[in-house]
C-alpha cells in the first residue's frame, strides 16, 4: 500500500497522465529507481498502483517504497516493451526480475567443407547447418562427444583432407575412431557418417536407425561380417543416445515452453527446449528477494530471453495466462525479431498442457530449492561470525593465494563468494610485477595493495571479510596493509595441516579458531580454500605453458617473443605452427618464406 505521506500527491499526479504507450519509472525517496513498468494506456496502469484496495505482497512493498515516479511516452506498447528491457539492465531495479546474464546462446554447427566439423558457435550464418540453441557450451560439448563416440568421428584437433596421410598409426581408431587420417576412409564415407549425425540432431533417428539396419543386414548377406559389426554398434550406440532424450511430442514439433512460480521468498521461471519433438534442453532462472513476477514481468522477461537468441520457435507455450494486452505486445515483439509470425499460446489440456505442468513444477521446486540453500547458507555464515567474532554477517568474501614456479610467472589470485557461493564474474587474477624472486609475503602485499586501490570507487565495495590461503605469517602481512590504509575489513588465514587439508581459521594476534567440528563451516572454507588455489594454480599454469609454447619459437633464428605470439595466435598452438605448410606460415605477419623454411626445418629435426 501506497505510504499515506504521499498518497495524494501520487494519485494527482497519475491522474495526468495521457492513454498512451509508455515507460513508467518508480522512485525511492532520494530518487534509487526501484521499480520500472510499460503500459499500453500509462494512466491507467500507474494510477492502480495508488489505489487503496490490495494488490498482492510484493506489489504493496514496492508501491509502500514509492516517491515519485517519471514516465517516457512511445509510439506503440513494443516500443514501450523495448525501452523497458533497457532501463531495466540500465537501473537494475529491487522489484523487477533480471536476467543478469547477458549470454548469447551456443549452436552446435555441421560445417560445409569436403570434411565437415562439428563446431560451437555463437552466431548463425550461412555457411553451415545449425542446431539449437542450447542452454550452456557444455551442453553442446556434451552433444558433440556423444555423437563423436556414438559414430566414430574423429576428436582430435587434426584438418582433413590436409593432414591425411600423415599419421600412420592413429591412437584414436583404438577407441572407436574411424581414423581419416589413415587414409583408408573416404571423403564419401565420412560424410556418410556426419549425415548420420545431422539425422540425429534433426529428430529423426528412427530413420537413421532403418537406415543403419538396412546396410547392416546387406553387410551381413553379403559376408560383409566386420562391416556389419561396425553398423550394429551404430545401430546400439544410437539407440543408447535416444534413451537419454525425452521424446514429448511428434517429431516435427519445435516450441518452447515457459513457466513460472512465485512465492514469498523466491520466485523462478523455467524453460523447455524442444526440437525435434524432443525435450533437448532446459534453463532455470530463480529471482530472491521481492521482484514482482506478473503478466507483465513475464513480458518483459520474454524480451530479455529472446534478445540473445538467433532462433525463436513459430510457437511459445505459457503454463500460465497472461494479459491479452501483454500477449499482442509479446507477439509483435517476437515476430518482428525473428521475421516470421510467432504466436503465444496457453494450452489447456492435451501433452502440451502436460508439459506446461511439469514446467512449472520444475519452477517451484528450483525456488524451494533456492530457500532451502539460501537457508542454509545464512546460518552458515552467522556461525562463521560467532566463532570469529566478527560484527557483521559476512555474506561477500574475498579469498587469495599466490602460487609460481620458483621465481617465474608469480601470480595470486583471488576468488569472491557471495553467501556461501562463488561469483565467478568477481574473481581477479594479479600477474606479481614489484617482486622479481619467490616470496609470498611480499607478493601477497602487493596483490592486496593493488585490490583495495579500486575501493574508493563507488562500484567496487569492500567486502565483508578476507580471507587468505596461508599461516601468521601471510595473515599478519595483510593485516599491516589493512591498517596502513585504514581499511577496516577483518581477515583470516585459512591454516592447513600436514596433509594439505584445511584445519583452522587463524588472526593477526595468532588466535587459532577450530572450524573441525563445525561441519558448514568447514565445509564452506574448504570449498573457498580449495577455489582460490585452482583458479590461482590454473592461471599461472597457462602463462607458464604460453610462454614455454613463446620460448620454443623464440630458438629459431628470424623468431621473437611478438613473432612467436602471433604464430601460436595464428595457428592456435605449437601443434599447430608444426604442422602448418610454408604457404600458411608466410600468412603471418613479419614471416618471410626464409623464416618459414627455418621453422619447419626446426621442426623436422
Amino acid at each position: 500500500m501506497v505510504n499515506p505521506l504521499y498518497a495524494e500527491r501520487l494519485r494527482e499526479k497519475a491522474s495526468t497522465l495521457p492513454l498512451l504507450p509508455g515507460v513508467y519509472i518508480m522512485r525511492a525517496k532520494g530518487g534509487t529507481v526501484i521499480y520500472v513498468g510499460k503500459s499500453r494506456a500509462l494512466k491507467n496502469r500507474v494510477s492502480q498502483y495508488f489505489h487503496e484496495s490490495v494488490q498482492n505482497a510484493k506489489t504493496d512493498a514496492m508501491t509502500a517504497n514509492i516517491y515519485d515516479f517519471d514516465y517516457i511516452l512511445c509510439d506503440t506498447e513494443m516500443e514501450a516493451l523495448t525501452l523497458e528491457n533497457s532501463l531495466i539492465k540500465l537501473y537494475q531495479p529491487k522489484y523487477n526480475i533480471l536476467l543478469k546474464d547477458d549470454k548469447s546462446y551456443p549452436y552446435l554447427a555441421v560445417t560445409n567443407e569436403e570434411y565437415p566439423r562439428f563446431v560451437m558457435t555463437r552466431t548463425r550464418g550461412k555457411d553451415a547447418r545449425y542446431f539449437g540453441p542450447y542452454t550452456s557450451a557444455d551442453t553442446v560439448k556434451n552433444v558433440i562427444i556423444s555423437l563423436q563416440k556414438a559414430l566414430g568421428l574423429p576428436s582430435c584437433n587434426r584438418t582433413f583432407p590436409k593432414d591425411i596421410g600423415k599419421v600412420q598409426h592413429c591412437l584414436y581408431r583404438h577407441i572407436g575412431c574411424v581414423a581419416v587420417c589413415d587414409g583408408k576412409v573416404t571423403a564419401e564415407e565420412y560424410r556418410e557418417l556426419v549425415e548420420s549425425a545431422v539425422t540425429f540432431l534433426s529428430g529423426k533417428e528412427d530413420t537413421l536407425i532403418n537406415s543403419l539396419t538396412e546396410k547392416m543386414l546387406y553387410a551381413s548377406e553379403n559376408l560383409m561380417f566386420e562391416a556389419a559389426a561396425e553398423y550394429r554398434d551404430r545401430i546400439k550406440a544410437i539407440k543408447r543416445l535416444c534413451e537419454k532424450q525425452k521424446v514429448v511430442a511428434s517429431p516435427d514439433t519445435e516450441r518452447d515452453i515457459i513457466a513460472w512460480y512465485a512465492g514469498e521468498a523466491a520466485c523462478a521461471v523455467c524453460v523447455f527446449y524442444i526440437r525435434g519433438g524432443k525435450l533437448i534442453d532446459s534453463e532455470s532462472f530463480v529471482f530472491s528477494g521481492g521482484e514482482i513476477l506478473d503478466s507483465s514481468a513475464i513480458t518483459s522477461f520474454l524480451c530479455s530471453l529472446y534478445e540473445k537468441r538467433e532462433y525463436i520457435p513459430k510457437e511459445i507455450n505459457t503454463a500460465g495466462v497472461l494479459s491479452e494486452e501483454d500477449v499482442e505486445t509479446a507477439e509483435e515483439w517476437l515476430s518482428s525479431k525473428t521475421g516470421s509470425r510467432v504466436h503465444l499460446r496457453t494450452p489447456a489440456r492435451g501433452d502440451l498442457h502436460k508439459l506446461c505442468v511439469m514446467a512449472e513444477e520444475n519452477a517451484a521446486q528450483k525456488a524451494r530449492e533456492f530457500v532451502a540453500q539460501k537457508t542454509k547458507s545464512d546460518e552458515t555464515l552467522m556461525r562463521l561470525a560467532a566463532l570469529a567474532g566478527l560484527e557483521v554477517v559476512p555474506e561477500k568474501i574475498e579469498a587469495f593465494d599466490i602460487s609460481n614456479l620458483g621465481d617465474e610467472n608469480i601470480t595470486a589470485g583471488m576468488v569472491l563468494f557471495e553467501n556461501g557461493k562463488p561469483k565467478k564474474s568477481g574473481y581477479r587474477l594479479f600477474g606479481i610485477k614489484e617482486t622479481q624472486v619467490q616470496d609470498d609475503y611480499a607478493s601477497m602485499r602487493e596483490a592486496l595493495m593493488r585490490r583495495i586501490s579500486h575501493f574508493s570507487d563507488a562500484a567496487t565495495p569492500p567486502p565483508d571479510l578476507f580471507l587468505i590461503d596461508g599461516g601468521l605469517g601471510h595473515i599478519r602481512v595483510v593485516q599491516e596493509v589493512l591498517d596502513a590504509h585504514g581499511v577496516t575489513v577483518p581477515a583470516l588465514g585459512m591454516v592447513k595441516d600436514e596433509h594439505h587439508k584445511t584445519r583452522a581459521l587463524i588472526d593477526a594476534d595468532g588466535r587459532e579458531i577450530s572450524i573441525a567440528a563445525e561441519a558448514g563451516v568447514y565445509s564452506l572454507i574448504f570449498r573457498i580454500q580449495e577455489e582460490v588455489h585452482r583458479f590461482t594454480v590454473s592461471k599461472m599454469m597457462g602463462a607458464k605453458r604460453k610462454n614455454i609454447k613463446t620460448s620454443v619459437l623464440e630458438e629459431i633464428e628470424g623468431i621473437g617473443r611478438a613473432r612467436a605470439k602471433a604464430l601460436l595466435s595464428r595457428f592456435g598452438g605449437l601443434s599447430g605452427v608444426k604442422s602448418a605448410t610454408e604457404a600458411e606460415l608466410i600468412t603471418v605477419q613479419g614471416i618471410t618464406p626464409e623464416t618459414a623454411k627455418k621453422i619447419i626445418e626446426y621442426f623436422n629435426k
